[in-house]
């Protein structure tokens, strides 16, 4: 991938007025090199998916006049990706790339500098935003993220630390060549690595004496990670405006006790002292997630977000704030029966945040003062992040019809575009229609269900239709667009997608997202098939040819439809799918996750939860089985270890049933990497066209 570069001689004076040593910067014109062929076809495939460039993290500075962001474009040949950091005014108007080969952009509190990681050496830099004056700022073997103090003092770094001893070499001084991990405890190994006695720490030091080659741990010898695995996400991890205490998010367990809880608190350490303290422990009983916390201007408070449960990673994330001066902590949102996600501050009294409503993601607001929740955005779209300074807001958003993009969020919290990354896609690429539909469930409710038709839709033709089973299971189908499971791609290729918003999903309150955890057979599953039942009966959709797609849980749907479908569907594609509830309680590493949605162990025979829970896993009806599969699967995800698709492809070819694996060697839960996107891609259609066209 590459951009068509224009040089100009001025850029816009914003960024280049009065600099007379300054470099250069580009302004871009935005192109997506799409072939004669592929615009003569006119049509949404893997390869031109690809092309798209992808708009990653964006920070507006404190003073509301440039908003840096990321876009990373891949280069198939090379199977990699480059990212680069670039900037615009929040009004829109001209862009231009300030850093090539960049990411994790982070402004100083006062706007005059921007940070960022450089890819070519993996460290923290800095730069001017007209493009002058780059300073290397860490020289840190190992760096993860990082994080400047707003008051430009001080910085936060993370990198892994050796804390036990796990492989038999280094247990056995006289082993030098043996290969062997030794473990007393669980975790022995999580979502894509095995244990290997390294931790995630969280490193401090001065800014502005010279390059930062070694920090402060203020975590040494501890035996857990922060930020927190298997993620790591740095927004876990704050600073105070001051640059005198770091908020962090950590779990304090380890062993048995971690795998099957939730348990994290949000710790703060002191710089002068050198002192740390759990505020969530020192309020009380919080049992649940505590997470990223983020500090008041006046850093007299921390707003985080909390679950109330201690083995329930889904819970509702309410909106809590902690008070320093009488280290209270105070739920704003007990009658907001959503989530509250991306928490930004306005001043010391009003909090904004983004929340999963309806199958969309919009922004709201509340203050300290007792008022309800306020709504602010409203449309079918997903705001993904969004960030604010005073007045001037600008978000992260995408629809199932077009990929992210920015938005300015004006006076009257109308959307309006900045940037057009992808412009030449959509002007030569028609996309396929994404319609609302309200489906009646089997016990009365009504379902949210989208559905994407193809680019050249006719109504009065028959088509081929998909019944999309989402993963999570606790994952909204939302506004989303995915480069994995992508809706337009599966329409442009003349499939009907058909994608419910069953039970067990965010966004309809918590009732409606808890009915799922112990009753996976049951109401989430009838409501997969009120829904394709219902799109099927229109004269437009074949029922003759149905099919079913899913991965993670959504790959659990799939095998536990196969042996109970009742003759609907023609082909079916389950990855990294769960097939034997058994012996995936065992395989699997995050014990909280089977314990609360299967309802416990499959050895607690007093356990009626549990009990039908692994009486109803899909291998038991493996006799009912008789429609064609695929599988995929990574062989290195230990979340749903590859050993359940295993399981199920031996399962369907023994019993005669038209079957195929593709396991991906070098990839997880997920497929990432361009070229196994395209093998993905290419077999996922290709056994889709061979079965229903």
């Amino acid at each position: 991938m590459k951009l068509t570069r224009l040089l100009t001689t001025s850029v816009a004076a914003l960024l280049l007025a009065g600099c007379s040593t300054t470099p250069q910067l580009e302004t871009m014109e935005f192109t997506n090199n799409l072939t004669p062929e592929e615009i003569s076809a006119a049509k949404f495939t893997p390869e031109v998916m690809w092309k798209m460039g992808r708009i990653g993290g964006q920070t507006l500075s404190p003073d509301g006049s440039h908003v840096a962001f990321t876009i990373t474009y891949y280069d198939m040949a090379t199977n990699k990706g480059t990212t680069s950091i670039y900037l615009v005014a929040p009004t829109g108007g001209s862009v231009v790339r300030l850093v090539e080969g960049a990411s994790a952009p982070s402004w100083s509190g006062d706007s005059s500098r921007l940070y960022y990681v450089n890819s070519a050496d993996g460290q923290v830099w800095s730069i001017a935003p007209d493009g002058s004056d780059k300073v290397q700022i860490t020289n840190v073997e190992g760096l993860e993220s990082y994080g400047v103090a707003p008051a430009g003092n001080a910085l936060y770094y993370t990198k892994k630390v050796h804390v036990v001893d796990i492989n038999s070499a280094a247990v056995y001084g006289d082993a030098a060549e043996s290969k062997a991990r030794i473990y007393d405890d669980l975790m022995v190994r999580h979502w894509d690595y095995w244990d290997e006695g390294d931790y995630s720490h969280i490193f401090v030091a001065s800014l502005g004496e010279g390059i930062i080659k070694e920090g402060k741990d203020i975590m040494e010898g501890e035996p857990w990670d922060a930020p927190m695995a298997p993620y790591f996400d740095s927004e876990e991890i704050a600073w105070n405006h001051a640059g005198t205490a770091l908020a962090y998010t950590c779990k304090h367990l380890t062993g048995a006790d971690y795998a099957v809880s939730t348990d994290s608190d949000i710790f703060i350490y002191d710089l002068a002292t050198g002192t740390t303290r759990n505020i969530c422990k020192e309020w009380g009983e919080m049992p649940g997630y505590d997470k990223y916390p983020v500090w008041s201007p006046n850093d007299k408070m921390i707003a985080l977000r909390s679950m109330r449960r201690a083995g329930n990673e889904s819970d509702k994330e309410r909106l809590f704030v902690w008070n320093s001066e009488d280290g209270t902590m105070r739920d704003l949102t007990p009658r907001f029966d959503y989530n509250a996600t991306n928490v930004v501050w306005e001043g010391n009294d009003t909090l904004y945040f983004i929340a999963p409503i309806t199958a969309t993601h919009q922004i709201c607001r509340v203050g300290l003062n007792g008022t309800e929740v306020e709504v602010l955005t409203a449309g079918d779209h997903d705001i993904n992040a969004f960030t604010k300074a005073g007045s001037t807001i600008v978000a992260h958003m995408n629809t199932i019809m077009k990929a992210p993009e920015l938005y300015a969020v004006g006076a009257d919290w109308a959307l309006n575009q900045i940037t057009f990354v992808n412009k030449q896609i959509y002007d030569n690429i028609p996309m396929g229609e994404c319609t609302k539909r309200w489906v009646r469930t089997s016990d009365g409710k009504q379902m949210l269900t989208w559905v994407i038709l193809p680019p050249d839709f006719d109504e009065s033709k028959k088509y081929p239709t998909l019944l999309y089973c989402q993963g999570g299971p606790q994952s909204v189908v939302s506004q989303f667009w995915s480069y994995r499971w992508n809706f337009q791609l599966m329409a442009a290729q003349g499939y009907v997608v058909v994608a419910p918003n069953r039970r067990g999903l965010p966004s309809f309150g918590q009732e409606w997202l808890d009915q799922i955890s112990g009753d996976y057979s049951g109401q989430n599953i009838r409501d997969y098939l009120a829904a394709i039942d219902d799109v099927a009966a229109e004269p437009w959709s074949d029922e003759e040819r149905l099919g079913a797609v899913g991965a993670s849980y959504g790959g659990y749907s799939v095998y536990y439809l196969a042996g109970h479908h009742e003759g609907r569907f023609k082909a079916l594609i389950s990855h990294c799918g769960i097939f034997n509830f058994e012996s995936m309680y065992g395989h699997t590493e995050e014990m909280w996750f089977v314990n609360n949605d299967y309802g416990g162990a499959y050895w607690d025979k007093h356990n009626r939860t549990a009990q039908r829970s692994y009486r109803n896993s899909p291998h038991k009806a493996v006799a009912d089985w008789d429609t064609p599969i695929l599988i995929f699967t990574g062989l290195k995800d230990y979340r749903i270890p590859y050993t359940q698709s295993l399981e199920a492809f031996t399962a369907a070819k023994l019993r005669g049933v038209p079957a195929r694996l593709v396991a991906f060697e070098n990839e997880a839960h997920q497929v990432f990497k361009p070229q196994n996107s395209l093998v993905w891609n290419r077999e996922f259609f290709g056994w889709l066209d061979k079965y229903l066209k």
